[in-house]
């Protein structure tokens, strides 16, 4: 599957340092990705039946920052994400509007590409579907079925294949007691009742096939894939166990990715994250956004009401990636009113102020800021400062705006 253009990044003058992220796995700030060489993330993607909404920008924008700060770091990033291209949500839709489940997919998938684009959100290096993904699934059951931890229910009609959440590590994600787990379980894709399993934690990995429903040929029957299973098989096969970052909304904190590193353990005996982030999520008018309740609010939208893709990504900036918080009109006319006085300060003559900030305290102070736990909102300030008083090499701070804000002026 392909991905979307790359946007061209400027290169700032090198700079030591590391990014440090909160580790949702232990509660703490920690030194995220490695000194020298290669960083690796797997960002959970899109089921696309309704993208791009707010939600989505600003997770893909968060990870965007990740990105960019790894590479100011000076090191290569390997970033893998995927499309959850067939799954119930997506199905449900299509048989709802009438529409072919491949067509709207396919739809939706380009729909993303084009608002990522306009967001210059950098692309994934394997940005990977399902249903081209077959294999690799089919692959990583054999080796969970190995290591004894897949069995089929005992239902004489469809016995799909689960897998234990047995792993050492089970939870410590988390931190959930059971109780709490088999709640979000059901209320998020899971079948805590089922018939038949070992456990009610137990996750599907291969759904066998169902009088319509699309389905492939494996050695597990014809079906399709779980939904965590997919995530771990494109994760492991495109970067290994124990890369440096998986990222998400932080929905997905339980059940996804607890039962994706349950499933990546009992596969490799190795982590399958060294640090988990998660994004919070985001409301409208004071109410959760959701589907369910109709209020989403679509970056595609906002791009037809006229809005500037760029003024779009600083309103999303303003706010930090872990705290929810609730879109409103003024965070686009406040980003609008602050993308003019940028560019007005960075095309306009240099102050001759004695108090203007030089460029290069402005950029050490914006590197410092992202790389603290992505506090963008922090970077937006300090451009605020200089954009009062642009010095006389205001090209160097223009140049930091793109590459650790991702903001073209």
């Amino acid at each position: 599957m392909r991905s979307w253009p790359a946007p061209i990044i400027p290169r700032l003058p090198s700079d030591e340092g590391r990014l440090w992220l909160k580790n949702t796995a232990t509660g703490r700030q920690e030194a995220t990705g490695p000194t020298a060489g290669q960083a690796r993330m797997y960002v959970c993607g899109i089921t696309p039946y309704d993208a791009t909404h707010l939600g989505h920008a600003f997770t893909y924008l968060t990870f965007d920052l990740v990105n960019r700060v790894w590479r100011d770091l000076g090191l290569t990033v390997s970033y893998t994400e995927n499309v959850t291209d067939v799954d119930d949500p997506l199905l449900e839709r299509a048989t709802a509007t009438g529409a072919d489940w491949t067509a709207l997919a396919t739809d939706q998938i380009d729909l993303f590409r084009t608002d990522m684009t306009a967001l210059r959100i950098i692309p994934p290096d394997h940005y990977l579907g399902v249903v081209e993904s077959i294999d690799q699934v089919s692959r990583l059951i054999d080796r969970l079925r190995a290591a004894g931890v897949v069995y089929q229910v005992a239902d004489p009609d469809y016995p799909d294949w689960y897998c234990t959440n047995s792993a050492p590590t089970f939870g410590s994600l988390s931190g959930l007691e059971p109780a709490a787990m088999e709640q979000l379980f059901a209320e998020r894709g899971g079948d805590p009742d089922r018939p038949g399993k070992r456990h009610r934690l137990d996750a599907l990995v291969w759904r066998l096939a169902r009088p319509g429903e699309p389905s492939w040929e494996s050695p597990w029957g014809r079906g399709r894939p779980g939904w965590h299973v997919e995530c771990v098989a494109l994760a492991l096969d495109t970067l290994g166990p124990a890369f440096d970052l998986q990222g998400g909304g932080e929905d997905l904190i339980f059940p996804h990715h607890e039962m994706c590193a349950a499933q990546a353990f009992s596969a490799t005996g190795q982590p399958l994250a060294e640090v988990y982030a998660h994004v919070g999520l985001v409301g409208l008018d004071g109410e959760k956004m959701s589907k369910s309740r109709g209020n989403l609010v679509f970056v595609s939208q906002l791009r037809r009401q006229g809005a500037n893709p760029m003024a779009i990504r600083l309103a999303l900036l303003a706010h930090h990636y872990r705290q929810p918080w609730s879109w409103t009109p003024s965070d686009l006319s406040d980003a609008e009113a602050r993308l003019e006085r940028w560019r007005t300060a960075a095309n306009e003559g240099a102050s001759q102020s004695s108090v203007a900030t030089p460029a290069a305290a402005t950029v050490a102070a914006m590197r410092a800021a992202v790389r603290d736990d992505l506090h963008a909102d922090r970077a937006l300030a300090l451009v605020d400062a200089w954009a009062a008083e642009p010095g006389a090499d205001r090209a160097e701070v223009v140049a930091a705006i793109d590459a650790l804000l991702g903001v073209a002026l």
